[in-house]
């Protein structure tokens, strides 16, 4: 995974330099693809299945066989994951934020999470831009450049920085999401909206949101970020509360304390 992001980052920098050039495709409404997007994704899925099939030995000495799947944003927009799904599933976003960097804005990176016989079990979060790397593997604690991040400390929403993502996709919602915004910005020190929802899970991870929500994401979005969160000792649930799958639909992420206080405030608009 690690050797799959930085090869598909390096791709990505190459590029960022000729964006006016690039062909902008639309795949929906204020959602944009153009060949870095792809290009990214290829490099990643070429080195993610060459360990298909691949057999190994356990502590035990028995051969095991994996059987690889990769589901990416580009190639494969429509596929999902679940838990019966034996083998390894990487889920991949090539380039999250590709809005941002058609734009120049300095904020996207490549994420890739990966499902071991469908339990979300290790994920990496690349910030192209910045370079900074975040990892986590599951029981294994959660890092930021290979040190150890942990959720926010705070308790206080007065005192809170929140993350949000705007239903720029799916704006049937935008009513609903208006009414959540209003109530969580008169509690709170600030809510921000950086563009990719993979960043600002890791930035929940390591405290400099104390939480975060966004309606309408995919698996891709957050696979990886859902994994680090947790492993960082946080909490990420749907809009019900229940545990976040690696699916499409609502996100809340916060620390212990902030998260239920976030979940309260967005219900109570429902």
């Amino acid at each position: 995974m690690e050797a799959a992001a930085h090869n598909a980052a390096q791709f990505i920098r190459a590029r960022a330099g000729g964006v006016a050039s690039l062909t902008w495709e639309v795949k929906s409404p204020a959602d944009f693809v153009s060949e870095v997007d792809t290009g990214a994704e290829r490099i990643i899925r070429e080195l993610l299945e060459e360990g298909r099939h691949h057999v190994t030995l356990d502590p035990g000495g028995a051969t095991l066989q994996w059987e690889v799947r990769v589901v990416g944003e580009e190639f494969s927009p429509g596929a999902s994951t679940t838990s019966t799904e034996r083998g390894v599933t990487y889920v991949v976003d090539p380039l999250d934020g590709t809005t941002n960097f058609l734009h120049g804005y300095p904020w996207y990176a490549v994420s890739i999470g990966a499902l071991v016989d469908g339990v979300l079990s290790a994920g990496l979060v690349l910030n192209v831009a910045t370079g900074e790397t975040f990892t986590a593997l599951r029981g294994g604690g959660a890092f930021r450049d290979e040190e150890p991040i942990r959720v926010s400390q705070n308790a206080e929403p007065s005192r809170a920085l929140i993350g949000t993502g705007f239903p720029f996709k799916n704006v049937s919602r935008l009513d609903e999401y208006q009414r959540q915004f209003a109530a969580v910005t008169k509690q709170t020190a600030g809510i921000r909206r950086a563009g990719a929802a993979a960043l600002d899970l890791c930035d929940v991870a390591c405290g400099r949101f104390d939480a975060f929500w966004e309606l309408n994401l995919a698996p891709w979005d957050v696979a990886a970020g859902i994994l680090i969160v947790r492993e960082a000792g946080g909490i990420v649930t749907d809009l019900e509360g229940r545990d976040a799958p690696v699916a499409f639909g609502p996100i809340v992420a916060g620390s212990a304390a902030m998260h239920p206080w976030l979940l309260a405030q967005l219900r109570a608009t429902q």
